[in-house]
C-alpha cells in the first residue's frame, strides 16, 4: 500500500485531523462573499416556506404523564399534557372556568384537573374551551395555532433525520429579544461562522457551484482543540420559515442533523418582540465509538448542550442586533 493510500485509509478510520486554527491576522475575511444581496435572496426564499401554522413549544421529554406543561406562543398560553397512551395533547392555556393558568396541574385518567377548583379538561373539549393540535416527533413538541397567512398542514415539514434509536440528541432553548426571522438569518449567514465562532469553526468555505438561493453548501472544519478538528461537508436548508436545519452530508457524523426553530412569545414590557430559539442537535455515525458514546447519552448531553449554548451566546447577539437596526430603521447592505 502506497503512502497515500495508508493517509486515506487513516482519514476514514480517524475523523480528527492535524488542522491548526488559522489565527485572525492570517484568516482570509469573508465579507466580499457575504454579499447582502445573496443573503437576502436566500432569506426571502426561507420565508416563502409555509410552516403550516406549527410552531416547537420544547422537547418530547418536557411533557410527562402527571402533570401539565404551560406555553405561550405568539402571544397565546398553551398547555400541554398526555393523554393515558401517552399521545401529546395541547388545549388553552386558560381554564374555562374562571381562568386559572393551567400549568402543572394534575393530569389523571388522561384529563387535565384545574387546580383551582378541579374542572376536568380534555381531548374532547368543553364550552369555551377547544384542544389544540399537537405532535410529538420524538425529540420535540409541537403545536398547531391558527396564523394569518399559513395553511394548516396535517404536520410539521420535517427534513431527513438520523434513525433516532441510533442517534444521540441534545436540546437547548434560549430566549431572545428579536423576532424569529432574525434566528433564521443568522444561520443563513455561515460566512460569520470562522470570524464571530473561532472557537467552534475553522478552514470555512461556502461552495457556490453547490449552493443556491434554497440551500447553502459548506466546508468547515469542527474545532476540538486550537490544532485538532473534524473536516465535514454540510448543508444548511430551510424546511420552513421557523425553522433552519444543518445536514452533515460528507465526513464524520455524515446525516447528523442541528434544527434551529424560532418560536415567538409574548412582547415583553418594553413591547419588544421575544422568540424563543429551540436547537435539536442529532448526531449519528457509524463508528463503534458512537455506539458507546450513546450508552452514557447522560453523560454526553451536557457536554454537546455546553457546545450548543456557547455557539448561542454570540449568534443570538448576533440576531438581537439584527432586530434593533430594524426597529430603528437602520438599513445596512441595501
Amino acid at each position: 500500500m502506497t503512502g497515500s493510500r495508508i493517509r486515506d485509509e487513516i482519514r476514514k478510520r480517524v475523523p480528527i485531523q492535524n488542522v491548526p486554527t488559522v489565527p485572525h491576522d492570517h484568516l482570509r475575511s469573508t465579507w466580499k462573499q457575504a454579499r447582502p444581496g445573496r443573503i437576502r435572496a436566500s432569506f426571502d426564499v426561507a420565508q416563502s416556506q409555509d410552516p403550516g401554522g406549527w410552531f416547537v413549544v420544547g422537547t418530547s421529554e418536557d411533557v410527562g404523564l402527571t402533570r401539565t406543561v404551560a406555553r405561550t406562543v405568539a402571544g397565546r398560553e398553551v398547555v400541554l399534557w398526555r393523554d393515558e397512551s401517552g399521545t401529546l395533547c395541547a388545549g388553552p392555556g386558560a381554564c374555562p372556568h374562571l381562568g386559572a393558568l393551567l400549568e402543572d396541574c394534575e393530569v389523571i385518567s388522561g384529563d387535565v384537573v384545574c387546580r383551582w377548583h378541579g374542572m376536568a379538561l380534555g381531548s374532547s373539549g368543553a364550552a369555551g374551551w377547544k384542544p389544540i393540535t399537537a405532535y410529538d416527533d420524538g425529540v420535540l413538541a409541537w403545536v398547531r395555532l391558527p396564523t394569518p397567512g399559513e395553511t394548516p398542514s396535517d404536520r410539521p415539514t420535517l427534513t431527513d433525520r438520523p434513525p433516532l434509536e441510533g442517534s444521540l440528541s441534545a436540546v437547548i432553548t434560549i430566549p431572545g429579544t428579536c423576532e424569529p426571522q432574525d434566528i433564521i438569518a443568522n444561520r443563513l449567514d455561515p460566512w460569520h461562522g470562522a470570524w464571530y465562532h473561532p472557537y467552534a469553526f475553522s478552514h470555512l468555505v461556502v461552495d457556490d457551484d453547490a449552493s443556491d438561493d434554497k440551500k447553502l453548501v459548506v466546508d468547515v472544519t469542527f474545532r476540538l482543540t486550537p490544532r485538532w478538528g473534524v473536516p465535514v461537508r454540510a448543508e444548511f436548508a430551510c424546511p420552513d420559515a421557523r425553522t433552519i436545519v444543518m445536514t452533515i452530508v460528507d465526513g464524520e457524523g455524515a446525516g447528523s442533523v442541528v434544527e434551529t426553530h424560532a418560536t415567538p412569545l409574548a412582547p415583553d414590557a418594553l413591547g419588544r418582540s421575544v422568540t424563543m430559539m429551540t436547537e435539536a442537535t442529532i448526531a449519528y455515525s457509524p463508528r463503534k465509538g458512537f455506539g458507546v458514546a450513546r450508552q452514557v447519552a447522560a453523560l454526553m448531553r451536557p457536554a454537546m448542550k455546553h457546545t450548543q449554548a456557547r455557539l448561542w451566546v454570540d449568534d443570538m447577539a448576533y440576531a438581537e442586533r439584527r432586530y434593533l437596526l430594524r426597529s430603528r430603521g437602520e438599513t445596512y447592505g441595501a
